[in-house]
Order: C-alpha cells, then structure tokens, then sequence
C-alpha cells in the first residue's frame, strides 16, 4: 500500500503539473490516481487501526478485489496518458499561423514520466 501512496502521489503531481491540452483524457487520469490514492489510504487505516479484526469480511479476497480495479483503473489512465502524449507533434489549432504545439519540449517529457 506504501508503494501505491507513492507511486499514486507521483502521477497525480506529473498530471497537475503539466498544461491540459485534453482535459477529458487527464481528467480521467487524475480521477483515477486521486481516488486509488484516497482508498488506498482508507485500505491501510483499517488495518492499521485493527479495523480489519472487526469487520467480518474475507480480506484476501477484497485485497485481490482492490488490487485488480486499480490495476484496470490505471492501465486504462495509462493508455488516455500516453495518447494524450503522443499527441505531442500535432499543432494546437490546426489554422492558425504559428505552430504552437500541444504540448512543449519540458511538458513532453513529464507526460511521458506520467505515463510510465
């Protein structure tokens, strides 16, 4: 679970750092990180405050359960990242003069530290 808290921290700071180009597609990741971030730290304040002897639930069973959603939850977030991502060499409005580019050299580069 400290793992999950830090890696979960990491990517929610590389996705509000950076400029929102898709705010539907970060969106999603942001949600995703935000709240397997929130759980999990409700996950591990049941066992650590001895809720977990209390409460008659098969806990194998749900750690399998909360681990598999998170899994789906952020695989599906790293794929909107990394689309968002390869977004990187298209032009922010296709009709304009200048070639202002979705993302820029520096914002490339955390979207991609997002992304992995």
């Amino acid at each position: 679970f400290l793992l999950l808290q830090l890696f979960g921290t990491i990517v929610w700071i590389l996705v509000a750092s950076t400029r929102v180009p898709l705010p539907l597609l970060q969106g999603w990741v942001m949600f995703v990180a935000v709240t397997a971030w929130f759980l999990s730290i409700v996950f591990l304040s049941v066992f650590l405050f001895g809720y977990a002897n209390r409460i008659a639930v098969n806990w194998n069973q749900m750690d399998f359960i909360f681990h598999g959603a998170t899994f789906v939850f952020y695989f599906g977030a790293f794929l909107l990242q990394a689309a968002t991502t390869s977004l990187h060499h298209f032009p922010r409005k296709f009709n304009a003069t200048t070639q202002e580019r979705i993302l820029n050299g520096h914002e490339y580069n955390i979207s991609i530290a997002a992304s992995v």
